[in-house]
């Protein structure tokens, strides 16, 4: 049943539709960051709506029948990381501020959103191997631009937590690139 609605093309496009609408959303929502951004980092610091942007390419071509293998390792590593990045954060910024606005309350929504989608697409994907490590490479060097150049999302009330939040983040991707690897390639197709 699963499976059917998945592929189900008036749902592909649904989701195809809010992934568009949340990842223009995403990169307005970072307008005062990039603004200060230099431009060599830009690429680098929307974290969620780039994750969001890989997936939203990925279900147009996948409308149309195409895997795009590269694009299908990104989705799912990034959108899983901060997905979950996301909802840490926020729920961290309740623990330190102890409230938190209904904007906050909707983040967390959104990217937890984020999380899952990318693994009910798993099975559908064309992933190899190279794949995987070339979207390890990206998200690994995000967490060096975020994290060593201080070009991490801005979280006013946590910054003084950025060390213990870049150690998290590390760790983050790690896992993150460890179940799309679990979720995504066929033991036959895995390194001896």
């Amino acid at each position: 049943m699963l499976k059917y609605i998945l592929l189900d093309k008036r749902f592909l496009l649904g989701l195809f539709i809010v992934n568009l609408l949340g990842t223009i959303y995403g990169y307005y929502w970072y307008r005062s960051q990039l603004s200060i951004t230099p431009d060599i980092f830009l690429v680098f610091v929307p974290d969620s709506p780039t994750a969001s942007l890989f997936f939203t390419v990925f279900l147009l071509l996948f409308l149309f029948n195409r895997n795009t293998p590269y694009i299908e390792a990104l989705a799912i590593i990034t959108l899983f990381k901060y997905g979950i990045w996301a909802v840490a954060m926020n729920l961290f910024t309740l623990y330190v501020d102890g409230s938190l606005s209904w904007q906050g309350y909707m983040l967390m929504a959104s990217h937890a959103g984020m999380a899952i989608q990318g693994f009910l697409y798993a099975p559908f994907y064309a992933i190899k191997v190279h794949h995987i490590m070339f979207a390890a490479l990206w998200t690994l060097h995000n967490d060096v631009i975020d994290y060593v150049f201080d070009m991490m999302p801005m979280y006013s009330s946590v910054t003084m937590y950025m060390e213990e939040i870049g150690y998290f983040t590390f760790w983050l991707s790690i896992l993150s690139i460890f179940i799309a690897y679990k979720l995504t390639i066929k033991p036959q197709n895995s390194l001896p």
